[in-house]
């Protein structure tokens, strides 16, 4: 998938928004898929991101949120963290699909079903060039604005 264009999705996000890929032409745009609202390492990972918001934005770049939690769920969670940025609700896993990011992980002991941590940075033109997989939040935001800061 790396270097090919991304399929256009639509989804539900916050803000009474509709979000659509190919609104975001000429821009450069991060996908960020994180397993769950709420949770530490997500509130971690969202923290992080609005915290270097600007910088992002200083790059012409936009950066979105992306989990299986209701909109109202996401709308919460938006409100409690300041969030400056869009979160969608893909409870039908379609932009999960598209990215690939569903797995079989181990909680607790027990095998579920989930959203594996990743980023994706899609260019102006809609392609998608640079991914990360199995994502770490300590430091990771910093990478992901390095790279963008290479365009």
């Amino acid at each position: 998938m790396l270097n090919k264009p991304v399929t256009d999705f639509e989804l539900p996000a916050t803000s009474g928004q509709l979000f659509k890929l190919s609104d975001y032409l000429g821009k450069t745009l991060i996908i960020y898929f994180y397993p769950k609202d709420s949770t530490p390492g997500c509130t971690t990972q969202g923290m992080q991101f609005r915290d270097r918001y600007a910088d992002f934005q200083a790059s012409n770049t936009e950066i979105v949120g992306v989990s299986r939690d209701s909109l109202k769920s996401h709308e919460n969670f938006k409100a409690k963290f300041s969030f400056p940025f869009e979160l969608l609700a893909d409870t039908q896993e379609l932009a999960c699909g598209i990215f690939n990011v569903m797995k079989m992980k181990n909680m607790y002991g027990k095998q579920v079903r989930g959203i594996e941590r990743s980023t994706f940075v899609i260019d102006k033109n809609g392609v998608l060039i640079k991914e990360w997989r199995g994502v770490k939040v300590d430091g990771h935001v910093e990478q992901v604005l390095d790279f963008i800061k290479t365009l």
